[in-house]
């Protein structure tokens, strides 16, 4: 392999160098147009040199197999995201769109997250038994190897954590592609995981790629041995196809379409407030988005009177303006994408309310349809934009519930202490919330059934999902 210090346009933790021609690409406020800086598109020759010396430093470095130094890095990164969380914070407000709030919702758990996984890189579990006299068998949690890390524009810093802390971890190296809609937040992240004094060169590599080229090199390299990606259920099928050939482990977090089932019995000054949030926050671009709101005959009259009424005074506007409740989309193409597909749902429903859009600002909308079968209910809209359905009984908010090929999250809303367990257990989904929404802990698992993913992330098992067992036969002479 070739030696990681000749790396060209990529961002090593410790040292990195040129050698291939530089592309710089602009950066703009999605709101304002505002030019924010340049950063380093890259592509193949990018994802190359970071699986490269991925690779070299499994062999040249310790961090594989000492476990103290891993908790010292992901640490040390962690006191150093705390430490400039006010600067990143900032920044990705300005780059991704989002509202201050919804940047510091994003930034301030994942130090948390490296900490916790700094904690469960000195903690181990297996097995081991005497299987018959002078027979014992024990097991082995060693690194997979090489990890190749995906990480989607929405929300750059948590995401990518969430994948490269239980990587970082288990002891594997690292290869990480970062979106370009925000490659300034990207760099700001790499400089903050390479002030890192603990890290060894090489461990992880940071670049940030416009295209696919890079991203399907890390997805097809027989030197990278897991690949961990989120982002939409098509780029998801693409990988599980292209990783066949070196049966590669996969992590795959995909799209979601999150109903939120409101009982009659539901506590609605309670609930109203958070289905508006959970159809706005971060402009609806959010894999676990409330973007269905099931509501239970008796109260739907006054369910749809009062959504309507909270989604019609959200603020939309600049994300670092203090009144703004939500900020703009990605880019203006996909508000003008989302824009279309309002339009397009009324030959399936009515639109309760239709959001107006300047530019990337894009107020929420919300369609009230009666079949399942709706394209706006079955496919993923990623914008601020909710389904209003009706249901009779709990299995008919179930059946509903069920009928996408999505399996992510759901939420229920009842002040019956037995009704969200009984539903629970029937909800074909990853995670179900009771009375509120998008609560995540480090230490509990969190993914998807059906086309929302493969593999889990965050708990035991996001630290396995990076992870070989290896099983010792031992015989006594």
């Amino acid at each position: 392999m070739s030696n990681p210090a000749a790396a060209p346009d990529a961002h090593h933790c410790h040292g990195g160098g040129g050698g291939a021609a530089r592309t710089r690409r602009e950066s703009r406020d999605p709101a304002t147009g505002e030019l924010l800086g340049t950063f380093v598109d890259g592509g193949a020759a990018q994802a190359g040199a970071a699986i490269a010396a991925a690779r070299h430093a499994i062999t040249a470095t310790q961090w594989s197999r000492d476990r103290h130094l891993r908790a010292a890095a992901l640490t040390e990164i962690a006191d150093r995201l705390d430490a400039r969380s006010d600067e990143i914070i900032d920044l990705l407000s300005r780059e991704n769109g989002k509202t201050l709030n919804e940047a510091a919702f994003e930034v301030g758990p994942s130090a948390a997250k490296l900490r916790y996984y700094a904690a469960l890189a000195l903690s181990d579990h297996g097995r081991a038994a005497e299987v018959r006299p002078g027979m014992y068998s024990t097991t082995l949690k060693e690194p997979a190897g090489v990890a190749g890390i995906i990480v989607p524009w929405n929300s750059p810093v948590i995401l990518s954590t969430r994948s490269f802390a239980p990587a970082l971890a288990a002891g594997c190296t690292v290869a990480m592609k970062m979106p370009a809609q925000t490659g300034l937040v990207n760099e700001l992240l790499a400089e903050i995981i390479g002030s890192a004094p603990s890290l060894p060169a090489g461990v992880v590599t940071v670049f940030t790629e416009s295209g696919s080229d890079g991203a399907r090199l890390l997805v097809s390299s027989p030197d990278v041995d897991v690949v961990s990606y989120t982002g939409s259920t098509a780029v998801g099928r693409q990988i599980m196809e292209a990783a066949a050939p070196t049966l590669k482990g996969l992590s795959l977090e995909l799209g979601g379409k999150t109903p939120m089932i409101v009982f009659d019995d539901a506590d609605l000054d309670a609930a109203v407030p958070v289905l508006s949030m959970a159809v706005t926050t971060f402009a609806g671009q959010f894999c676990m988005a409330g973007s269905r709101v099931l509501a239970h005959r008796g109260i739907a009259d006054e369910l749809r009177g009062r959504l309507v009424n909270a989604l019609r005074a959200v603020r939309v506007g600049p994300g670092t303006d203090p009144s703004s409740d939500m900020g703009a989309m990605i880019d203006e193409a996909s508000a003008v994408r989302v824009e279309r597909t309002v339009a397009d749902a009324a030959a399936h429903g009515t639109v309760l309310l239709r959001g107006s859009r300047e530019g990337a600002l894009l107020g929420p909308s919300l369609v009230e349809v009666t079949a399942v079968t709706a394209p706006i209910v079955q496919r993923e809209v990623f914008g601020p934009v909710a389904t209003f359905e009706v249901f009779d009984d709990e299995r008919d908010a179930v059946e509903r519930a069920n009928a996408t090929d999505f399996g992510l999250a759901a939420g229920v809303w009842t002040r019956d202490v037995d009704r969200p367990l009984r539903v629970g257990r029937d909800l074909r989904v990853g995670t179900v919330w009771t009375n509120t929404w998008a609560v995540v802990h480090d230490q509990f698992e969190e993914g998807g059934y059906k086309q929302s993913g493969v593999g889990r992330l965050n708990g035991l098992r996001g630290l396995e999902e990076f992870q070989e067992t290896k099983h010792l036969v031992h015989t006594a002479p």
